[in-house]
């Protein structure tokens, strides 16, 4: 718990956000609460309007999936579809564990990594995910492994290794992940390399944790590639481990699908089906971001859940041969029926010249992609949609803790009423509801430098440095995080004649995505708060160090007429996985970089020259597409300057305009439904 000095301080810091914030309103800081009218999870969530479309197959051994939670243990809170919590996680994975007792199975919880940086509750922190770990370790994983986004930042790798990986113990698998042991300079496992364990229905399995050959952590870390780990004498020495192992099973932060050009678990695959053609492999993966079911072989298969706290994945497994387990498909539930068999287009089977098993099998496998809400978490766990049956005072005291979380970080501080949702690429580039649109118009309002307001200007930010949509309703500082993490600076090249400059972004939208950079620290705000930094733009955050480690038969159900917006899959064994039918959200291209101009002759006359202002991150590219032969510029980073004050950046535009364009309803926000939604 907080010590008494620590809480004095946090309700300091909160009062003092408050006061210092009056002026932005005419009266003390907003802080969002909307009425509840029935329970639910955080106060401003919403209820989901659509529910799951039947039960769950349960197989001889089960898993839940998450992956790439990337600090949304608040759930979303302005999407019907998600809008959980980490506390109604915790409550739905005792109700599914005491059922699976009752049904004489197994059932593992399995994560793949990427706890970091995507929501305020992670991000407004110092470190990043002070809040956040201590929180998602509530629950009892059974398999865990390491993202990358652990091992960008320095401080973060070292929090993993000394405090998240020994709260896992032997579960916490790093197979080709190594850190710098600070005590003795030797290069040590984050985790450990491997698992080999016995379910609670006797089922022997070895489990390894793989992370993609990742390249941008930081220099006290090491990933090792997955073609040197699979030569390695330990991981030999493992898949042909001296004890029975009835089922392998890999986590990995890694596309499950072999063709991916990142994804490296087919290596991992193809090594254990060298010694072992007909073990069943189960893999579990991540990175990418998307719902997935990949077959390998008729005993091999691996799913991806999604992100953010938007899907929670289901695999069931039944027909696993064991000398030591006698469970079996349960009686009284639906059970898998499908038959693994890779696809025609063979991206996903095994690789050439290896062995898979094409033998006749017994494993048949069920998967299921769930969307994190309570109607879904409720039907499963309980047969029914009673919440009160379906809470659980653990999981009842994690949501409080969000709660007041939440408001001591300040997060429920509010800047304006997002008009409408805006989506990054569920509308056409520039159009109405596109995100880009409103950036564009957002960077025109507010990025001014006041000694130069009169000279014409182009904008310029790369599309990467925004992160997620933007919900109707209430934008808090909550929201800046969710669009945008990232501490990108503003900076210009000043009286650029305009012909050179109108040139630049056709050739940056032709060259390579500027996705990421080698992240650092100040990307993800571990910078200090400066002292006459503008608060109501930018509240001060609460450090969080000395918190608490821990808190302590289908049913008939009301749906919607129409199916919400969301997602569609389709896999390795059709389009039916998703557990709620949704209506598709339409998909369009976005361009690398976005370009907004303001202060231009009223006239409708272009400059003569302008000031070329962009994000610090694409410095060099604006560099050197100025100085292509056919634009003829003759320019170098030392001639950049900031435009702005360094700590004016992506996290920071948004809030500005929210405070200058979005003030009608205010405090009152009238709310949607979420991204897609008309």
């Amino acid at each position: 718990m907080l010590t008494t000095f620590a809480k004095m301080a946090t309700t300091a810091v909160v009062v003092g956000t408050a006061l210092a914030c009056e002026s932005c309103y005419g009266e003390p800081a907003h802080h969002v609460v909307l009425t509840r009218h029935v329970r639910r999870a955080q106060p401003e969530a919403q209820n989901a309007t659509s529910g799951p479309r039947g039960p769950l197959e349960w197989g001889q051994i089960n898993f839940l999936h998450t992956t790439d939670t990337h600090g949304w243990l608040e759930g979303h809170i302005k999407e019907q579809n998600y809008g959980a919590d980490w506390g109604d996680y915790v409550s739905f994975t005792r109700g599914m564990k005491r059922k699976a007792r009752e049904l004489g199975v197994d059932l593992l919880l399995v994560d793949t990594g990427d706890l970091h940086d995507g929501a305020g509750l992670s991000d407004a922190t110092v470190p990043n995910g002070n809040v956040t770990n201590p929180i998602f370790e509530n629950i009892d994983y059974d398999l865990l492994t390491i993202g990358n986004h652990e091992l960008y930042v320095t401080e973060i790798a070292y929090e993993t290794f000394t405090n998240f990986s020994n709260v896992y113990g032997d579960k916490y698998l790093t197979s080709n992940v190594q850190i710098i042991n600070p005590a003795t300079g030797e290069l040590e496992y984050i985790g450990k390399k491997y698992r080999y364990f016995t379910t609670e229905q006797g089922l022997r399995i070895m489990a390894f944790g793989v992370l993609f050959d990742f390249k941008g952590n930081s220099n006290v870390s090491k990933v090792i590639k997955a073609a040197e780990l699979v030569q390695q004498q330990w991981f030999l020495d493992a898949v042909n481990y001296t004890e029975p192992v009835d089922l392998f099973v890999i986590t990995g932060h890694n596309p499950v699908r072999r063709n991916d050009t990142s994804s490296t678990i087919g290596s991992v695959v193809d090594a254990i089906r060298k010694v072992h053609p007909d073990t069943p492999i189960q893999a579990f993966g991540g990175h990418s971001h998307i719902r997935d079911f990949a077959v390998y072989d008729t005993k091999a298969t691996g799913l991806e859940s999604g992100r953010y706290c938007e899907t929670l994945g289901w695999v069931a497994l039944s027909g696993i041969e064991s000398s030591n387990c006698e469970s079996k498909a349960p009686r009284g539930v639906p059970n898998p029926t499908r038959k693994p068999v890779p696809p025609p287009t063979n991206t996903t089977s095994i690789g050439y010249g290896i062995p898979s098993s094409t033998s006749t099998s017994d494993l048949l496998v069920a998967r299921r992609y769930l969307d994190w809400n309570r109607l879904t978490f409720a039907y499963h766990a309980k047969g029914s949609q009673s919440y009160a049956t379906f809470d659980t005072t653990k999981g009842e005291n994690i949501t409080s803790e969000i709660t007041s979380y939440r408001e001591k970080l300040n997060l429920t501080t509010l800047y304006g009423c997002a008009p409408q949702s805006y989506c990054q690429t569920c509308q056409p580039f520039l159009a109405e509801g596109n995100l880009f649109k409103l950036l564009q118009t957002a960077l025109s309002t507010v990025v001014i430098n006041e000694t130069r307001k009169d000279t014409p200007r182009l904008i310029i930010i790369n599309t990467g440095s925004v992160r997620f949509d933007l919900a109707k309703g209430p934008f808090t500082y909550d929201d800046s995080f969710i669009v945008s993490p990232f501490k990108d600076a503003f900076q210009f090249l000043p009286d650029v004649p305009y012909a050179q400059a109108s040139k630049v972004l056709d050739i940056l939208n032709a060259g390579p995505y500027q996705k990421k950079r080698d992240l650092s620290t100040s990307d993800f705000n571990f910078a200090p708060v400066l002292a006459d930094r503008d608060i109501c733009v930018d509240p001060p955050i609460t450090h969080a160090s000395g918190m608490a480690k821990r808190s302590t038969a289908r049913v008939l159900r009301r749906q919607a007429a129409d199916p919400a917006p969301g997602y569609t899959t389709t896999d390795d064994f059709g389009t039916d996985g998703d557990d709620t039918i949704h209506k598709a959200i339409p998909h369009y291209a976005q361009p690398n970089d976005l370009q907004a101009n303001a202060s231009f002759p009223t006239d409708g006359s272009l400059p003569e020259t302008v000031d070329l202002v962009f994000l610090d991150f694409i410095a060099p590219n604006i560099v050197d597409a100025l100085n292509e032969p056919d634009v003829g510029g003759s320019y170098s980073v030392s001639d950049v300057g900031y435009y702005l004050p360094e700590e004016f950046t992506t996290n920071s535009y948004l809030p500005a305009y929210a405070k200058v364009a979005w003030q009608e309803n205010v405090p009152n926000c009238p709310v949607g439904t979420g991204i897609g939604s008309s």
